[in-house]
């Protein structure tokens, strides 16, 4: 999930984001219900940091889209019986390219979620209503299963304007500002000297992993990479590649399982460089994830 670094970063950033445009990210609601807005590449960032205190659900879709307009009324009708407890992200596939890129949609309607960060894929095609409930309804248990039980009815208009913090630090900072322009070498360089000055600074670790992720997918090609992947199950290199891909498609426990395998089989120099790649990817998703906790069993098996 790959929006110029906005997404998982967006903790980062949205301090300079508040600071510099202190209305971004309020958005004009797009039904009957306050907790249902109209998102643009600008201010899908701060819909995501929200993403830590309720499901925001992404319906990517067309109004040329008969079916589409179908998936949109449910939504829209379940959001309202949710009163607070999810945020409906209303995303126009054609104007709003990048997102459906970061989001991987091939076509409308998708509807994908976003819990903690990260993407949780839900559905495409028109399902009937029951159905699009029931994945609604388990989307909220995986929500919890997160630590994400909030809501955003607190009795007045919910805002979706994440509240204004410090400035970022210089560095990250700057590296900040190589993210948006889509460099992220430099911005990787930026986290590790906020590294070297301080060791313990975990926002700047996590940052380092996850540019240095977007860095290594940014030219890749997807067909190629899973078809080398499919051809090669024991290269180190081919089978990495295949489990970043699924990480930043949303797919991190594929990720996981992929490298955890594949230290089981290696030895030596290729199983060191897949165990040191499976801890940077427990950075991208944040060490406290259950995901991560049940890896790392997997992990110290697969060792010892």
């Amino acid at each position: 999930m790959n929006l110029r670094g906005a997404v998982d970063l967006s903790a980062l950033k949205a301090r300079a984001d508040a600071a510099s445009r202190p209305d971004a990210g309020r958005q004009v609601p797009a039904g009957s219900s306050p907790y249902i807005v109209e998102v643009t590449e600008q201010t899908f960032p701060q819909l995501v940091q929200l993403s830590s205190q309720v499901p925001i659900v992404v319906n990517l879709r067309s109004t040329h889209s008969d079916q589409s307009n179908q998936v949109t009324a449910v939504l829209e009708a379940a959001t309202i019986e949710f009163d607070g407890r999810i945020l409906l992200a209303q995303v126009d596939l054609q104007s709003q390219p990048q997102i459906a890129q970061a989001l991987q949609a091939q076509g409308v309607p998708t509807v994908v979620a976003v819990v903690k960060g990260q993407p949780v894929p839900l559905f495409e095609g028109l399902l009937p209503a029951p159905q699009i409930q029931a994945y609604l309804d388990e989307l909220m248990k995986v929500a919890e299963a997160n630590g994400v039980t909030g809501t955003l009815n607190d009795g007045t208009q919910p805002d979706t304007v994440p509240a204004e913090e410090p400035p970022l630090p210089p560095l990250h900072q700057e590296a900040f500002d190589a993210i948006e322009q889509g460099d992220f070498q430099t911005a990787a360089a930026a986290y590790r000297r906020a590294l070297a000055e301080q060791p313990a600074d975990a926002d700047a670790k996590a940052g380092l992993a996850q540019v240095e992720l977007m860095g290594r997918v940014q030219e890749l090609d997807a067909e190629e990479v899973r078809r080398r992947g499919a051809d090669q199950p024991d290269s180190v290199e081919a089978q990495l590649a295949v489990a970043d891909l699924d990480l930043t498609g949303g797919h991190v426990e594929d990720a996981f399982k992929r490298i955890v395998d594949l230290i089981a089989r290696s030895a030596g120099e290729d199983r060191e460089s897949a165990r040191k790649r499976l801890l940077e990817l427990f950075d991208v998703v944040g060490t406290a994830d259950p995901r991560v906790t049940k890896a790392r069993s997997a992990l110290a098996r697969a060792l010892f």
